[in-house]
């Protein structure tokens, strides 16, 4: 079942970048338009709460929210050990 997509464009991008990175996207509960989930689960997660993100609906510069979700995205921790295992198995 697909999602339904974010009324601004650049938060709806960030959203699809995310999937992308195997995070999970659920529409719905409370004051925001949704929650992002990292796929890692991780203890040691860079935000001590399993990098769990809201997303708005409303957001007041939905460029600036775009990248901020990227970022949170980006510098997961647990999306950076996956990464850098890769690149150890890339060189042997």
């Amino acid at each position: 079942m697909t999602r339904p997509s974010h009324a601004k464009k650049e938060v709806e991008q960030a959203l699809k970048h995310a999937e992308l990175q195997g995070w999970r996207v659920v529409v719905g509960g409370g004051h925001c338009w949704g929650k992002m989930y990292c796929p890692f689960n991780d203890t040691d997660c860079r935000c001590a709460e399993f990098c769990i993100t809201s997303v708005w609906s409303t957001p007041k510069n939905p460029g600036n929210f775009a990248r901020q979700l990227r970022r949170v995205v980006d510098n997961c921790s647990g999306n950076r050990m996956a990464k850098g295992a890769a690149n150890v198995a890339e060189e042997r």
